[in-house]
């Protein structure tokens, strides 16, 4: 991507004469434990869930649900429940809506979520919260910084990242979503049947059974943005049975300024060393330009045919912030390419 939202460092707004909505957040409690399968989504509540920047105690099962960052619409609908709210997709979307988020909307039957139009910048404008008058602000893989948690949990609770921002997994983001809406055995579920699948889809390919990788993006002239072992991205990888390639860690800065890539000189690409590249692409020109620098097109893994390239921005959406819903919807099509690189690794 040209650009991506989650690499922005998100500019904190005021907010003047909001409503308070906080009848249904406290903050700094003491964590309960999830329901069991046997306990029904109504008596499940209350439940309160940590995150890096606040705890927060939901008091009853939402029923507006509003959803920011990455990935956190596809978990709830998933669940079988359609957002009010979520972020606009300019990027790999037809009309801001992923191809795999809206074939689910519409085998639910669920209205149009108002998409919200701050995704275009990387900024949560409250006022298209409020709007929206969401019960629960699930944003568990976002960039929301301090601020920004600060001033939307004014209008409803907001269930944040547990650690890092761009940095939850996908099978903690669908947990994490099933806590808030009182899911949890579904929620399990939706991981336990994605794992089983990615494992499966593996197994079919044992060619990739310990091939190392490296995972990045040209998106700077001359930098290939190389994604670390906290990316989803890199993750996904690893679970079809494939190895995080060692340089990659061997070359992270010292003191990195993000949390989950680093950018790498085209002059150091020959210190990038793994079985297999594999990179992202909004479409065949970018992929083309890529291959074409000579110090691309001098890396071993290029010249052997190791290079599996990801091409089309929905591709990249649904390989960036992978989900219960987009794996399948991408990893059918690019594994047998992935392990197509991987047999011709020298």
């Amino acid at each position: 991507m040209a650009t991506r939202l989650s690499q922005k460092i998100y500019a904190a707004l005021a907010i003047v004469g909001l409503t308070a909505a906080l009848g249904a957040c406290s903050s700094q409690t003491e964590e309960k434990p999830a329901a069991d399968t046997q306990t029904t989504a109504t008596d499940a509540f209350p439940v309160t869930i940590e995150s890096a920047l606040g705890n927060v105690t939901i008091n009853e099962k939402p029923e507006r649900i509003a959803t920011w960052g990455w990935s956190a619409q596809d978990a709830v609908l998933a669940l079988g429940q359609v957002p009010v709210a979520m972020p606009t997709y300019t990027y790999g979307g037809v009309d801001g809506v992923l191809p795999w988020v809206k074939e689910k909307i519409d085998a639910l039957g669920g209205d149009q979520p108002t998409l919200l139009k701050g995704a275009d910048n990387g900024t949560a404008n409250p006022e298209e919260f409020v709007a929206a008058r969401p019960d629960v602000i699930l944003a568990p893989y976002s960039g929301l910084t301090q601020e920004e948690y600060d001033a939307l949990s004014k209008i409803a609770p907001v269930v944040a990242y547990p650690d890092q921002p761009w940095a939850t997994s996908w099978q903690d983001q669908t947990l994490i979503v099933g806590k808030a809406l009182g899911l949890n055995a579904e929620a399990q579920k939706l991981v336990d049947d994605t794992n089983t699948y990615v494992k499966e889809l593996g197994a079919q390919h044992p060619e990739l059974a310990g091939k190392t990788f490296a995972y990045g993006a040209n998106n700077q002239p001359e930098i290939l943005n190389v994604y670390i072992d906290t990316d989803p991205r890199a993750q996904l990888l690893v679970d079809l049975g494939m190895t995080l390639a060692p340089s990659v860690e061997e070359l992270l800065p010292e003191n990195p300024d993000k949390s989950f890539y680093y950018g790498l000189a085209f002059e150091n690409l020959n210190k990038l060393t793994s079985d297999v590249l594999v990179a992202y692409f909004g479409d065949q020109a970018a992929a083309d330009a890529f291959t074409n620098d000579p110090l691309v097109a001098a890396m071993p893994q290029v010249k052997a045919g190791a290079f599996a390239p990801i091409i089309g921005e929905s591709f990249v959406m649904a390989s960036s912030a992978p989900t219960t819903l987009s794996i399948p919807w991408m990893l059918d099509q690019y594994v047998p390419q992935l392990a197509q690189a991987a047999k011709n690794v020298k």
